[in-house]
């Protein structure tokens, strides 16, 4: 009989490896219990319209559970959050940075390859931020693709919507205000439009970015801060 169930434990075994190496890119992810839970958002920030399959992206109805978990669960005392975003829905980001800055629980952040855009607020969420030598971090205003009504009511919403970006931002990093939108606003840095490229040191030059550091330095932070906390 226990020949028998060989084959298809064989079976599940090759199936849950064929699976993780399509899924993963790996044979299979080391587990480890753990008091700090790693959130990572990757690609475009995917908020109320599903983007196309060929998109690499982060949607936000996964991402505010895990935080919600991180907040609910004991034995979770801390958050590392790793970015290489692009950007994206700004109302889901905003949303997303909102949920990881009102966190009772320690939190840290490193920007790996990139923290554009409505990325920027996402990076600086956190207790503690890192970026890693090479990493970017764009600023612009905000924009819109598609049907845009030409009324003086669209342009006011606009605004409104970039000073509730730029408030968060600023509340949650050492910039100041008028630094981020000068930033912002700079001419002839982006191809056919406005903004910075910030690159690793600048952004802490800039005070948007606490610290140059990868990894290890933003857990061993983030190690200190659950200490200091109990």
């Amino acid at each position: 009989m226990e020949n028998e169930n060989q084959p298809e434990k064989a079976y599940n075994k090759n199936t849950e490896t064929l699976n993780t190496i399509e899924k993963l890119g790996q044979l299979n992810m080391p587990i480890v219990k753990s008091n700090i839970q790693n959130i990572i958002i990757i690609g475009q920030i995917e908020g109320h319209t599903v983007l196309p399959p060929q998109n690499k992206s982060t949607k936000y109805e996964h991402i505010i559970p895990q935080l919600i978990g991180v907040e609910e669960n004991p034995e979770i005392e801390g958050l590392l959050l790793l970015l290489n975003t692009m950007g994206g829905d700004v109302e889901a980001g905003l949303a997303i940075s909102e949920l990881i800055a009102s966190l009772s629980k320690p939190s840290v952040s490193v920007v790996l390859g990139g923290g554009h855009s409505i990325g920027v607020p996402l990076s600086v969420s956190t207790n503690y931020s890192f970026i890693v030598p090479t990493a970017t971090m764009t600023i612009h205003p905000i924009r819109m693709t598609g049907l845009v009504i030409g009324v003086t009511q669209t342009f006011d919403y606009f605004n409104k919507m970039q000073e509730r970006v730029v408030q968060f931002i600023t509340r949650n990093s050492s910039i100041t205000e008028d630094k981020f939108k000068e930033l912002m606003l700079t001419t002839g840095e982006l191809v056919n439009d406005v903004g910075t490229i910030l690159v690793g040191k600048e952004a802490v030059e800039y005070g948007l970015i606490d610290e140059v550091g990868g990894i290890a330095e933003a857990r061993q932070k983030l190690n200190q801060l659950i200490n200091k906390k109990n």
